[in-house]
């Protein structure tokens, strides 16, 4: 069964309080919170003031994902303000090697993420240093897109060389994730899924949780 990130993105940023809790209670097992920049990606959303707001609100892993440039100047304050897990793009830094550690050096697990067009061979090298690899489905920076289908292909390779090399990170995906393509992800071999507006953009966000879920028991 996969695992489930709800992303905030899709939430209601006038009361977040009450989305957050909602998907708590429905069984999510982190919540996905979006950096944006309006530099590394055209759109602009949270920062580590609205990780430190939400920390006290609940227990869920905090897992944020950072589209931003020059990760390296953030990385430790997002890991103070509470964040479990903090993902950087390969794309975003000259440095991702270094990033990676500064994230654990700051308590925090780390996480790598690919664009669309951006090959694996770009992260092999700190795949044995992560936490967690997040392979984007959609281009980044805006929620409501179609799942890209050819990203499965990356999907698969990706959990060939986890299986290959013995590696126990986390497969996670993001963008366009519905009870349809969840399974398709799934049977590649992902096991977190970030849904944003199949969540938030229903009259039921808990089922919404529930069907992603069940797609793939």
């Amino acid at each position: 069964m996969i695992k489930v990130a709800p992303s905030i993105l899709s939430a209601n940023f006038a009361n977040l309080q009450p989305d957050v809790e909602l998907v708590e209670r429905a069984g999510a097992d982190a919540l996905h919170i979006d950096v944006m920049d309006g530099q590394f990606v055209p759109n602009l959303s949270f920062g580590m003031s609205t990780v430190a707001a939400i920390r006290p609100i609940t227990s869920l892993t905090l897992d944020c994902h950072l589209m931003i440039v020059e990760p390296e100047r953030f990385v430790t304050q997002f890991a103070q303000a509470g964040a479990d897990l903090i993902g950087v793009h390969v794309e975003s830094t000259r440095h991702i090697y270094h990033v990676l550690q500064l994230i654990k050096q700051a308590g925090a697990k780390a996480e790598v993420v690919v664009n669309p067009g951006t090959p694996l061979s770009m992260i092999e090298e700190v795949l044995p240093l992560v936490d967690q690899v997040l392979i984007m489905t959609v281009n980044p920076g805006f929620g409501g897109q179609h799942f890209l289908t050819p990203m499965v292909d990356k999907i698969r390779a990706l959990a060939q060389l986890k299986q290959q090399h013995g590696y126990q990170f986390e497969i996670e995906v993001d963008g366009g994730i519905n009870d349809q393509t969840v399974k398709t992800v799934y049977d590649a071999g992902a096991t977190v899924a970030v849904a944003g507006s199949y969540v938030y953009g229903s009259d039921d966000p808990s089922q919404r949780i529930q069907d992603l879920k069940v797609a793939t028991n």
